[in-house]
């Protein structure tokens, strides 16, 4: 067994069943004409990371473990779209409509896509999902079953949304989760301390939490 310095406590790992999962980085969250900035957000949070989460990817990448990632997208004719996700709020443009990156949050336009710098490599696993998290109506389960992983590090967009949403996923699914608290964000920084404050509390109740740095320190060691 290895270990990450991280809280509440040292989250241990086998290298053999690790895996970075990266959460969302698209355009659509990350860019100027995307969903994200549709809703009012400050999308320069989200690109502030990227840095971050290419030098975590390439840690992975470089210890020969698998990175997965996952984009939110729905179908062109709207029928993984529920109403209620669509229509609610007052936003500029909604999902499906046309906007500066072809539709919003739609499987095949360009604002779907991840950001160039974090680019999947041939054979990394995407999922493409319809919800906040990467288990409903996903392969996601099975992919991790076929890659023996057990143990799960989170980076990625938003915080306390998909991340978290897919943290609450796994955990339920006896999945052992840390969060590298540097490699993810959200538009608004209090609801980012209070989710990651919510997955470590009473003894890692959904997961750990821990910077870049002290995950591929232990990646690094294993």
């Amino acid at each position: 067994m290895a270990e990450i310095d991280a809280l509440p406590f040292s989250f241990t790992f086998k290298p053999q069943t690790i895996a970075l999962m990266v959460i969302d980085m698209q355009r659509d969250f990350a860019e100027p004409g995307g969903f994200g900035a549709s809703l009012g957000n400050d999308v320069g949070r989200v690109t502030a990371i990227v840095p971050t989460v290419k030098r975590l990817m390439e840690g992975f990448r470089a210890a020969g473990l698998p990175v997965i990632h996952t984009m939110e997208c729905h179908r062109p004719d709207l029928s993984d779209l529920p109403p209620a996700k669509r229509d609610r709020g007052n936003p500029s443009i909604r999902i499906g409509d046309m906007g500066p990156m072809g539709r919003l949050l739609i499987a095949g336009e360009p604002g779907t896509a991840i950001l160039d710098e974090l680019a999947p490599l041939p054979g990394e696993i995407v999922i493409k999902k319809p919800g906040k998290g990467a288990f409903y109506a996903t392969s996601l389960g099975n992919e991790l079953k076929w890659i023996g992983a057990r143990q799960l590090v989170f980076a990625g967009v938003t915080t306390e949304v998909c991340v978290q949403t897919t943290m609450r996923e796994a955990n339920d699914r006896g999945y052992e989760c840390l969060v590298a608290e540097d490699a993810t964000e959200s538009y608004f920084p209090e609801f980012k301390a209070a989710a990651l404050a919510m997955i470590r509390a009473q003894g890692a109740i959904v997961g750990w939490t821990a910077t870049t740095d002290q995950v591929l320190e232990g990646i690094a060691n294993a």
